[in-house]
């Protein structure tokens, strides 16, 4: 599920202490802004990379997945586990890839999040192999003949078996440390090298997440916290008509090209006259 807000996040932080009526532990992970997939590894090798679908059924792209170098291909255990992450296309490859685009006059990507989703459904792998994707994993799924106590155990065996694991990790106790850290990355968003869109909440310890169980359509141990709309100014160069094809005429604005949440917005409609 999602938060948007400091109340949300107390709200979150209430239910789990009243179910759990115990202390609790969180993790704080980025959110990253790409495409999740599913890795399944047999004996230590990787067998099979979905992306996530529907949560049941996800579409089979083993081989393009194969060529994103910072997935490994064999592990340091012959274990069988299935791992989640987060392919994402860092903003400087991304940026590379829509100049080559416009002088090969072809259209440009939208922003990082479709460039990563186009180039894991190409039907070339060669083509994928260019697109200089990445991935952070942030969830063990299953696994043989291992346990651990909490998530962040489970974060650090796989980083042991090679994985990228999820960057910037907080351990927090309560709301209000929650709320900093939320505020804290709102802030601090733009000097990463990729696109987050958000935080992920998830209490640690993998005992209490069972008692807490889930929903029908979400966990009830772990929410996104999505941040505010991003604003940024800029300028109106000129506006222009365009006549529909009742002859409704629609004023659109030109704008100074300004990159706003992972795109570049160079025109806005002003079919609103409040929002005008």
């Amino acid at each position: 599920g999602n938060v948007f807000d400091e109340t949300d996040i107390r709200d979150f932080h209430n239910r789990v202490v009243k179910a759990l009526n115990d202390e609790v532990e969180y993790v704080l992970e980025l959110k990253i802004d790409g495409l999740t997939v599913v890795l399944n590894y047999e004996n230590g090798r990787l067998v099979q990379g979905a992306t996530r679908g529907d949560g049941v059924r996800g579409e089979e792209i083993t081989a393009n997945l194969k060529t994103v170098k910072s997935i490994p291909l064999s592990l340091k255990d012959n274990a069988e586990l299935e791992v989640r992450g987060e392919v994402f296309m860092p903003k400087k490859a991304f940026e590379a890839l829509n100049i080559k685009r416009e002088e090969m006059e072809e259209p440009v990507f939208a922003n990082p999040r479709n460039a990563a989703a186009g180039s894991l459904r190409q039907l070339d792998s060669k083509i994928t192999a260019e697109r200089a994707l990445d991935i952070f994993v942030f969830n063990l799924e299953t696994i043989e003949e291992h346990s651990f106590d909490t998530h962040t155990g489970s974060l650090e065996y796989l980083r042991e078996q090679g994985f990228k694991v999820s960057p910037y990790m907080q351990i927090c106790r309560n709301a209000e440390e929650i709320i900093e850290q939320c505020k804290l990355w709102a802030d601090k968003r733009g000097e990463l090298p990729f696109e987050i869109d958000g935080l992920v909440i998830k209490v640690n310890k993998l005992e209490q997440r069972e008692i807490l169980g889930s929903t029908s359509k979400s966990a009830r141990w772990a929410v996104a916290y999505k941040f505010p709309p991003e604003k940024k100014k800029t300028k109106v160069r000129d506006i222009s008509l365009q006549v529909g094809r009742t002859g409704a005429i629609t004023p659109t604005a030109d704008l100074e090209p300004v990159r706003l949440a992972g795109s570049v917005i160079s025109r806005a409609t002003l079919h609103n006259e409040d929002f005008i």
